[in-house]
This record gives structure tokens, sequence and C-alpha cells, in this order.
């Protein structure tokens, strides 16, 4: 089994449900608190040993790679400054040289065309997919803990919630075989399927740790929902010919791709900050 180091980051989308927030700045440097969602999704691949990350960008998303460069001016004037802390939370926002890749999407033909863009990137090799829109607010990275399945049973892992049966139609569902309460055994996916023929409720949210082959089931470029090639239509294809597993991962997840999600995981973040909660739980209550 090949340990798992890479990770796909699909960063492509416009960003519509934030404009004019969205205009000029990719959605996915909007900041939680005071960090931009990409780091949050990097910071938590690393936590779970990857090592090496291929942003699949779009036009105007440039400020995504340029993120996690040197900033060799700002640097130099907050140690001239002797400004040690300021430089400390610089340093989650750096990268080894060569370790951060960006490839385009020059098309929006949904997220199964959108890893199938970093296939020179996976080559081989399993890697996980991160969409930063989902935030996670957990003890242990998400992906760690996917890892974790993964090394357990040697095939695809995905992460899995409960969603109400009418939202159903907004994700990829599974049909599920054995459940232990925490690791569900996948027999099924049906991309966004209509609330009454969905096999359960048990959707993916956005944490993926994939084997290699789902790329060559992509390149069959099927359409499926929505008229796009999803990702989801191409793990079908591989249960029963791999491991295939969800996992109720530990920990909360912040969908903040949605305003509402986005403004709780403010409050949720900040309450999480020992520099900040005294002072949030003390505003609060103005506006409860």
């Amino acid at each position: 089994m090949k340990p798992l180091r890479k990770a796909v980051l699909p960063v492509a989308g416009l960003g519509t449900r934030f404009l004019p927030a969205t205009k000029a700045m990719a959605k996915e440097m909007l900041p939680v608190v005071d960090k931009p969602l990409i780091q949050y999704a990097v910071e938590e691949a690393r936590a779970a040993g990857i090592e090496q990350f291929c942003f699949v960008t779009g036009r105007g998303k440039t400020a995504l790679v340029e993120h996690f460069d040197i900033a060799f001016e700002l640097e130099a004037t907050l140690r001239e400054r002797g400004k040690t802390e300021a430089l400390a939370q610089l340093e989650g926002a750096s990268a080894v040289p060569g370790s951060i890749v960006s490839v385009r999407q020059q098309v929006p033909l949904g997220l199964g065309h959108a890893i199938w863009c970093a296939r020179a990137f996976v080559a081989d090799d399993p890697f996980a997919i991160l969409l930063p829109d989902d935030l996670v607010l957990a003890d242990v990275s998400w992906v760690k803990q996917l890892a974790d399945v993964y090394r357990e049973t040697g095939g695809n892992v995905v992460a899995v919630e409960e969603v109400p049966r009418e939202h159903t139609n907004r994700y990829g569902i599974l049909k599920v075989g054995r459940d232990d309460g925490r690791v569900v055994e996948v027999t099924g996916l049906v991309e966004k399927p209509k609330p009454e023929e969905a096999p359960s409720t048990l959707s993916i949210v956005g944490r993926y740790v994939l084997l290699p082959d789902v790329i060559g089931e992509i390149a069959r470029f099927e359409k499926g929902a929505g008229g796009e090639i999803q990702l989801t239509d191409a793990m079908a294809r591989l249960i029963g010919r791999q491991p295939f597993h969800g996992l109720r991962c530990a920990g909360r997840r912040f969908d903040c791709g949605d305003k509402a999600g986005f403004l709780e995981a403010q409050i949720a973040f900040a309450l999480a900050r020992p520099d900040l909660a005294a002072k949030v739980r003390a505003f609060l209550p103005r506006y409860a």
C-alpha cells in the first residue's frame, strides 16, 4: 500500500454566492477570523502527512498560489521591527519549495473534470481531495481520520454526514452496506438523487481519499447530474472492484460556500481561540 502524500484542491469556482466580495477575489481567500479558507485546507492536509499539493484553478485565482509564497519585504519589515508574533503567524502560509503546483480547469465541466485536470500530478498514487468550502473544526484533521481508515482498508474512503431527506438532491448519496456507527461500507453512490429516490440520507462531504484508478473512470467523460462530469459517478464505477468506505469523522463541518454557514464558522472558530473567546462571548448576547 502506497503512503498518502498528495492532495488535490479544486478551487476554480467563481464564488457567485459571495458577490460582490468575490468579484476580484478568489472565494477561497475569504478569511475565517484571520486565516483564508485555502490555508485551513492546506494545514488540515499537512496534519495528515500530505506533502504535495495541486490547486486546480481558473482565471483570477493566482492569489491562491501566491498566498503560500515567501513575502520577502513583509517578513524583512516584521523582523526589523521585532514583530516575532506576526512573523510566526505567517508560518502556516509558507510552503516547501516545489510542494505546491497549479493546473487550470479552463471550462467548468464539473468536479470530476476538475480532478481529471490534476491527472499528471496524481500519476499512480493515492490522493486526498479537499473542498476548501467545507471548513472543519476538529481535534484530529479529517484528512488524517480518512487516511487512517485508508491504511486499515486499503481502499477509497470518503467523509460522510447525515442530511435531511429533502436535501439529498444537493449531495452525493450513499447506498449503505455494513455500518458500525463510524465506518460504513459503501455499496453504491448516487449523485443528487430526488428525495423519494435517495437510497439513504448519508451524504459525501468535502473530504476524500481515493486510489488513482478513479482518474481512468473520470476520463470516460460521461455526463451526469446537471450535465456535468461528476466525481461521484466515477467513484461509483469502482465499487465492487476496490474497497470503498464512508467515515463519520469526529468534528464539526461548516459549509462556507453558504453565507449563513460562513458566518457561523466565524463565531465557532473565534470561540475556539483563547485570545478571542471571552470577547466574543461578551458581545454575542447583544444580538440574541
